[in-house]
């Protein structure tokens, strides 16, 4: 009884796979929605880069091409020591007191401000401190407390 119910799962799964597979009709041609599908002359070579021939080596002699990394997301300067680096923009808002440690790791609070971003070696568990910068409620932290406050400048108070 077992197995006759896996050679007929077998069959249903390659009927499945074979009705996925299309018509087998020419490449680029439409499809049975009437969509064109995109494809590429180099096949799954043009994205995988385990086929792209060595940069270093150039059949006509010519210098290698070398691309810049494309910019991304800015992140937070870790040297960074505080004080502004340019006006605080519209809306800034300047909080002052004494920072507490939060229930997690990492996670700093000024009065009822998660504080996110800014000098780490200026802003510590018991330091006194003004902070400019702009509530972003609608962040999601790890912290589990606080408005996140995305600091701007940092100074001792």
């Amino acid at each position: 009884m077992k197995t006759p119910r896996t050679v007929l799962v077998a069959l249903l799964a390659g009927a499945a796979l074979t009705a996925c597979a299309g018509n087998g009709g020419e490449p680029g041609g439409p499809s049975p929605s009437g969509a064109t599908p995109v494809t590429s002359s180099a096949g799954p070579c043009a994205t995988w880069p385990a086929c792209q021939p060595d940069p270093g080596t150039s059949p006509t002699g010519a210098a290698p091409v070398t691309s810049q990394p494309v910019p991304g997301p800015s992140r937070p300067d870790p040297t960074w020591k505080g004080g502004p680096s340019k006006p605080p923009g519209p809306g800034a808002t300047t909080l002052s007191g004494t920072i507490r440690a939060g229930v997690e790791p990492n996670c700093l609070l000024l009065d009822d401000n998660l504080l996110i971003g800014g000098p780490r070696d200026l802003l510590k568990p018991g330091a006194r401190v003004e902070v400019t910068g702009h509530a972003e409620p609608g962040m999601m932290t790890t912290c589990q407390q606080g408005t996140p406050f995305v600091v701007e400048s940092a100074r001792r108070a």
